[in-house]
């Protein structure tokens, strides 16, 4: 696993989680006695720490004193995931492997479904694989669209969502292996001309697409797993499912 690094965004604020008292980065929230960012790592133990990089921002001390020993980049101002990943690129530029890229507050997240998306990833020769799920309801999260052949089409964040688009209920995870040359070629390519005015990662694999490389879709994520904790709600269900395992 030595050809593959993994980049867990971790810089938000997690201003919906924002309790009197506490005023901590969102992944190092508690859920059961642990951050939500300890379960994150936990799941990518099968890659060595220092092919590990945490990408902080807000109170980026409180990150680095509990994670010392994981290389990290530092996304000063929140400008979207995109921008998240831009600002780790030095950290990728001369390195010619795959990166899984993650988010650090998705504690349910398992070790074999990283594991399952580094598998097909690897096995279909693709440039970039995303993780995928099938929900009731796609809710807030972005769609995946397919070609008429089921092949990857793109990505429609929830809020950029046609009427129909919004009814398609295979969603994004925001997990993703990518061929690092072919991402770094994209994050130069992203425009920040949608809804929120930010650089999405999510719009890199079309990018890719378009270039010619090959884009595959992991859909081995349950609904259960891809939860991530944004509001005090979200961060109770999360641990009382951990307290349940």
């Amino acid at each position: 696993m030595n050809n593959i690094k993994a980049l867990v965004l971790a810089a938000g604020k997690g201003t919906r989680l924002r309790t009197e008292g506490i005023n901590l980065p969102k992944v190092m929230r508690l859920a059961d006695g642990k951050p939500l960012l300890h379960y994150v790592l936990t799941a990518l133990d099968f890659l060595p720490r220092e092919n590990v990089i945490l990408v902080v921002g807000y109170q980026k001390e409180a990150v680095l004193d509990a994670y010392p020993q994981y290389p990290h980049a530092v996304q000063e101002v929140q400008n979207g995931t995109g921008h998240a990943v831009q600002c780790a690129a030095h950290l990728l530029k001369d390195f010619d492997g795959h990166v899984l890229i993650c988010c650090g507050d998705t504690p349910l997240m398992q070790r074999e479904t990283f594991q399952s998306l580094v598998d097909i990833h690897l096995k279909q020769g693709n440039a970039c694989t995303m993780l995928s799920a099938i929900l009731d309801e796609g809710g807030n999260y972005g769609r995946v669209l397919r070609e008429e052949d089921g092949s990857f089409k793109c990505i429609v964040e929830a809020r950029d969502c046609t009427p129909e688009q919004a009814a398609v209920r295979e969603v994004n995870v925001g997990a993703y292996l990518f061929r690092v040359p072919e991402l770094l070629s994209a994050l130069s390519q992203l425009k920040n001309d949608n809804a929120q005015g930010e650089l999405y990662l999510t719009d890199c694999p079309a990018i890719i697409k378009a270039a010619g490389h090959r884009v595959g879709i992991c859909d081995t994520c349950s609904a259960r797993e891809m939860l991530g904790v944004n509001t005090v709600e979200q961060l109770q269900e999360v641990e009382d499912i951990l307290r349940g395992r």
